[in-house]
């Protein structure tokens, strides 16, 4: 750790100012961009030739020739060969630690069944021959043929001996092998807390299924996360992000900790990715008291808080004014109590804290809104400042639509949710739910801002997937039908935004990031396959093939 927290030393050049009677030349440009279609995320001049970069900023946008005119003998030309340049995408809603610990750990994604989940996990333990808690994440039982979630002795089965904690892909759900549960001290007798559920079985048995704030039960046998832990963590997950050509990630449900490590990263030259954090309420209280913090360059900026309204679909933890339409006896959870987000709020209005509150049922989503407005009656111009943002906002009542829009609340949704979610969502919710369910769409022509992630690690977290998914409203395998509602689709302009100019604007940051304009920082995503112009189905097979941020190569695969 030492000499990873040794900071980069700054060097200071003193350049002479011309004499007044020499005529102004052309200052050489860093970096200069062409040779592919560039799209500028600018309405009135959507298309340019080619971009150049001073001082990591762009110092030209334009016809091929005005850029030529800025080559000298130290210019980087980098020759984009038919592929596509965008100005930075940003993942607006993801789990930058959730993704690195993808890496490092049991990755479950992609299991088509119980019984492989079963095979992974004995292959892991024995390869790895564990002596304390086995983690994994990445499994989700819709289209499973045992149409059923994990139970504990799915896992006894694999790893009877060592505690095993393996959580669904939308986070708000694990299942605990046996052992994993005695060593938690957690029986029939345990209560569930408040926003919690401890399912059990027909025969009053406990399942191993922990569902919301049930899973913290299970924390105390969790691995300890050292600091040299985190930082791998961080380390994995930019790479990863990087590679899929994100310049920028809104990071969510952050440790106070976490964002002290990523300042320091940055300080040491490793922060390549610019980083968004909005911390965890139970962690904010310095960041309540100090107000917004940022690096000196801004890589590591940190604005906002985390809250959690309700739970997910696809656990039945979506809070729901009618019952879930394949469980009659259930209608989601509630996980904060609303004196406790009263009280947020109203401390994070005074403090200029940006707010996010996740919120997929459209109870959740009703209740969410209802205290925003609680809290902007406080001071209404705070209010119409603030950008408080709604995560996910998945299942809407249609006449919940617009105060969006009238409230001045962003919609931070992640369009892959619905190509995912809708396989099982009519099972949930039935069809007359489903006309406000994912309703991009309807929420940007409601006058809503609406910006556009992932929620990786829940989902892959790819930008093309959710391009993808933005502009066709198709499974990846291009099935649609009515039920998914495709008048709800967006044009690819009205995609391209919420991945650009939209996030930046939902980071407070439109004057620095967004579009491809002149004074702007050179942050830059290049992908193989025109996203604008490509037919739909090639879109999700393209791959990132350039990212750059500040005008510095982060990813090259060209």
């Amino acid at each position: 750790m030492t000499k990873f927290l040794l900071g980069l030393t700054a060097s200071l050049v003193l350049v002479a100012p011309l004499a007044r009677s020499q005529p102004a030349a052309k200052a050489a440009a860093e970096l200069v961009i062409w040779g592919g279609p560039i799209y500028t995320a600018v309405e009135a001049s959507p298309k340019v030739e080619a971009v150049a970069v001073s001082n990591g900023r762009i110092a030209f946008a334009g016809g091929k020739a005005g850029a030529q005119s800025l080559i000298g003998p130290k210019t980087k030309v980098i020759d984009l060969k038919g592929a596509s340049l965008f100005p930075g995408f940003t993942d607006s809603h993801a789990h930058l630690d959730g993704i690195g610990d993808r890496e490092l750990t049991l990755n479950l994604e992609g299991s088509k069944s119980a019984a492989e989940v079963i095979k992974r996990l004995k292959a892991y333990v024995a390869e790895h021959k564990p002596t304390g808690t086995v983690v994994g994440r990445g499994w989700i039982e819709t289209g499973w043929p045992e149409q059923r979630f994990l139970e504990r002795g799915d896992l006894d089965a694999a790893a009877p001996e060592v505690p095993v904690i393996l959580t669904r892909a939308d986070g708000h759900a694990l299942v605990a092998n046996t052992a994993a549960l005695m060593a938690a001290h957690i029986d029939e007798a345990t209560p569930s807390p408040f926003g919690g559920q401890i399912l059990k079985g027909p025969d009053g048995r406990l399942t191993g299924m922990l569902v919301d704030n049930a899973k913290g039960l299970v924390n105390a046998i969790r691995p300890k996360a050292t600091g040299e832990r985190r930082l791998a963590q961080f380390r994995a997950a930019m790479k990863v992000e990087t590679a899929y050509g994100w310049t920028g990630v809104h990071s969510m449900s952050v440790r106070m900790d976490d964002v002290a490590l990523l300042e320091e990263m940055d300080k040491a030259g490793e922060a390549s990715l610019r980083v968004y954090n909005m911390v965890d309420y139970d962690q904010a209280a310095p960041l309540l008291a100090s107000g917004p913090r940022a690096t000196p360059d801004g890589r590591i900026t940190t604005r906002g808080i985390k809250l959690y309204m309700d739970g997910a679909l696809g656990s039945r933890g979506a809070a729901l004014f009618e019952p879930y339409s394949d469980a009659p006896t259930l209608k989601g959870t509630l996980i904060t109590q609303p004196e406790v987000m009263r009280a947020a709020l109203k401390k994070a209005l005074a403090s200029g804290i940006q707010v996010s509150t996740h919120a997929i049922g459209d109870q959740g989503n009703a209740t969410a809104l209802d205290l925003y407005e609680e809290a902007f009656k406080i001071d209404p111009a705070k209010g119409k400042a603030a950008r408080w943002r709604i995560e996910h906002a998945q299942i809407l009542r249609p006449a919940d639509i617009p105060r969006f829009g009238t409230d001045s609340v962003i919609a931070s949704m992640q369009a892959s949710h619905a190509i995912g979610d809708f396989h099982f969502a009519i099972a949930r919710l039935g069809k007359d739910r489903l006309k406000g369910a994912y309703a991009w769409k309807s929420l940007l022509n409601s006058g809503a801002v609406v910006v556009g992630g992932s929620d990786a690690p829940v989902e892959r977290g790819a930008p093309l997937i959710e391009f993808y998914a933005a502009v066709a409203r198709r499974d990846l395998k291009g099935y649609s039908d009515a039920n998914w509602h495709p008048e709800e689709k967006l044009s690819r302009a009205e995609a391209l935004k919420l991945f650009t100019a939209s996030a930046a604007y939902a980071r407070f940051a439109e004057n620095d990031l967004g579009t491809i304009s002149v004074g702007k920082r050179a942050d830059f995503s290049g992908f193989s396959v025109d996203l604008m112009a490509a037919p739909e189905a090639s879109i999700p097979l393209g791959h990132a093939v350039l990212t750059i941020i500040d005008g510095q190569i982060v990813y090259d695969n060209r």
